[in-house]
C-alpha cells in the first residue's frame, strides 16, 4: 500500500513581529524583533510530514511576486514534491501577518492571495498524482468547493482523508464533509461547526458526537496545552500534553497534523501516532518559527528519548 501523502491546500510567507505587548488603537510601539518565514497551514502540514521522511505532494498556487519562487524552493528543499505548485499571473502570494507575544501566544491575520484561486480544475489536473496517495490533507486557507471536490475525488478513489477546519468557516457544511476520515478541529472550531457550545470536557463530547451523528466517522479535538481528544460513536480517548517551555506557538497545530499523518500511514495505528504527534508538536513549541521549527527525525528522536514516558 502506498505511504503517500497529498496535500491539497494552503501556503504563506509569515511575517513574524515579535513584540512585549501588542499595541492599542492609535498607539504605536517598537517591537524588539522581526523574521520572515514560509508558512501557510497546507505548507505547513506538508513539511512537517516531510521533515519526518513522508513522501509528500502539494497542489497549490503562489502569486508572481518576490516570495512565489522562494517559496517553491522552501518546499523542495524539505523534499516536497512542488510539480503541482503553480505560479498565478497578476496574483499576490499568501501573506500571514504574526504577532508573539513574550508567552509565545501568537496572534495572525492571513491575506489568501493566490490561495483563493486554487480551484477544483487544479485539483483534477493533478488526479493521476493524489491518485497515488495513501491519504490526503486539508484545510480552510483555500476555497470551500475545492475542499468539498477533493473530498469527493477522495472518497471515489478510496484515498483517506484529513480535514483541519482552519481558520474556521461558517460555511462550511458538515452534510459536505462527511466522507472525510478525520476531522481535526480544535475547540473553536468545533463549536461554529456544530452550532454548540465547547466550554467543557462534557460539551465537547455532545459537540463532537452531533458531528459523527450526520457521518463523520473521527473527530480529533485539539486543545492547545491541554493536548487533543479523539472522540468516536463509542469511543473517547484522550492524548496527554507534553509539557514543555513555550517559545513561539506559531505552527503548532499543523506540526500536530503533519506529523500525524506520517506517523498513521507508516503504522496505521491512530492512537500511536496521535501520541507521538503530541511530542512533535509539544517539540515545535520549544523553537521559534514556524517551519523552521519542525524537527528533523533524528532531532526529534532525541526528544522522544528525553520525554519517553509520554509515549508509553
Amino acid at each position: 500500500m502506498s505511504k503517500k501523502i497529498g496535500v491539497v491546500g494552503s501556503n504563506m510567507v509569515d511575517l513574524i513581529t515579535y513584540v512585549d505587548r501588542m499595541p492599542g488603537p492609535g498607539e504605536t510601539l517598537e517591537a524588539p524583533a522581526f523574521e520572515m518565514g514560509c508558512g501557510g497551514k497546507g505548507a505547513n502540514q506538508a513539511v512537517a510530514a516531510a521533515r519526518l521522511g513522508a513522501e509528500v505532494m502539494m497542489v497549490t498556487r503562489v502569486g508572481d511576486d518576490v516570495f512565489a519562487d522562494n517559496t517553491i524552493r522552501n518546499l523542495a528543499s524539505f523534499g516536497v514534491d512542488t510539480r503541482h505548485v503553480v505560479k498565478l499571473a497578476g496574483k499576490s502570494s499568501g501573506v500571514a501577518p504574526i504577532f508573539v507575544e513574550q508567552s509565545g501566544e501568537n496572534s495572525i491575520l492571513i491575506v489568501k492571495g493566490a490561495n483563493a484561486d486554487l480551484s477544483p480544475a487544479e485539483v483534477d489536473k493533478a488526479a493521476a498524482d493524489l491518485e497515488q496517495c495513501r491519504l490526503i490533507l486539508l484545510q480552510m486557507e483555500v476555497p470551500v468547493e475545492t475542499v468539498y471536490h477533493t473530498i469527493d475525488f477522495a472518497a471515489q478513489n478510496g484515498i483517506e482523508t484529513i480535514l483541519n477546519p482552519a481558520p474556521a468557516a461558517a460555511n462550511l457544511d458538515p452534510e459536505r464533509i462527511r466522507q472525510v476520515t478525520f476531522l481535526v478541529p480544535n475547540e473553536s472550531e468545533l463549536a461554529l461547526l456544530s452550532g454548540l457550545p465547547t466550554d467543557t470536557d462534557d460539551a465537547i463530547v455532545i459537540a463532537a458526537r452531533s458531528l459523527i451523528a450526520r457521518g463523520i466517522r473521527t473527530v480529533i479535538v485539539t486543545l492547545g496545552g491541554r493536548g487533543a481528544r479523539m472522540i468516536t460513536a463509542i469511543d473517547i480517548v484522550n492524548i496527554e500534553p507534553v509539557k514543555v517551555t513555550p517559545k513561539d506557538t506559531t505552527g503548532a497545530g499543523d506540526a500536530f497534523i503533519g506529523s500525524f499523518s506520517h506517523f498513521y500511514v507508516e503504522t496505521g495505528d491512530v492512537l500511536s501516532s496521535l501520541k507521538k504527534a503530541s511530542l512533535y508538536a509539544a517539540h515545535s513549541i520549544t523553537r521559534p518559527g514556524t517551519q523552521k521549527a519542525y524537527a528533523s527525525i533524528a532531532e526529534f528522536e532525541a526528544f522522544c528519548r528525553e520525554h519517553a514516558h509520554a509515549t508509553a
